[in-house]
């Protein structure tokens, strides 16, 4: 089986529920995931929106330096992941997860974002005509989020509405990168 590797952004504030529990059906599923944190001062250890931190693998700058520009970090990595929550509005306003989402969608890259990372995905120019789900925070912004299904898969593009729907939104990137009978087994796994 051939290696499958993602890249999830991280930054403080993010929802922990959202980050850890796709993290965790992507591990089960053989995928390798690298934590790349977005933050001041080069800090790796970031705090989610429940004051739970989590260690990130590296700085995205790092990971920049070491591999190259985002075209080159869209070729390493199968999948980009940008976990939701309040830390939304800080990758927003860098910038950096936009541009690399939309790295990887020209690449042809699966780009997943769950709760309002989806917001992300639309700075980046990724969600006109899709199917698209987001929290409903986003709803002024993603007005087709509204009427979605929970988790939604359309042309390369994996959204969900939030922690809610974080084992879902899992087992979908799971079904996504490694197939059906892969997600099926972790879910007969877990007991869903």
């Amino acid at each position: 089986m051939k290696p499958v590797k993602t890249l999830t952004i991280l930054t403080d504030g993010f929802e922990e529920t959202e980050t850890v529990v796709p993290a965790d059906m992507l591990h089960r599923a053989g995928v390798a995931n690298t934590f790349a944190a977005v933050a001041a001062g080069g800090r790796t250890l970031l705090k989610g929106r429940s004051e739970i931190s989590l260690q990130a693998d590296e700085t995205l700058d790092a990971l920049r330096a070491r591999l190259g520009g985002n075209a080159e970090l869209a070729a390493h990595f199968d999948a980009l992941f940008i976990p939701g929550g309040p830390g939304t509005w800080t990758l927003l306003e860098d910038g950096n997860a936009a541009e690399l989402a939309a790295a990887f969608a020209a690449k042809g890259r699966l780009v997943a974002a769950i709760c309002a990372a989806p917001l992300v995905l639309k700075a980046a120019g990724l969600l006109d005509g899709r199917r698209v789900s987001a929290h409903s925070c986003t709803w002024d912004e993603i007005p087709a989020a509204r009427a979605c299904a929970p988790v939604a898969l359309d042309g390369g593009v994996l959204t969900s509405r939030g922690a809610g729907t974080a084992l879902a939104f899992g087992l979908a990137f799971v079904e996504a990168l490694r197939g059906k009978a892969v997600a099926e087994k972790i879910a007969a796994d877990v007991m869903l």
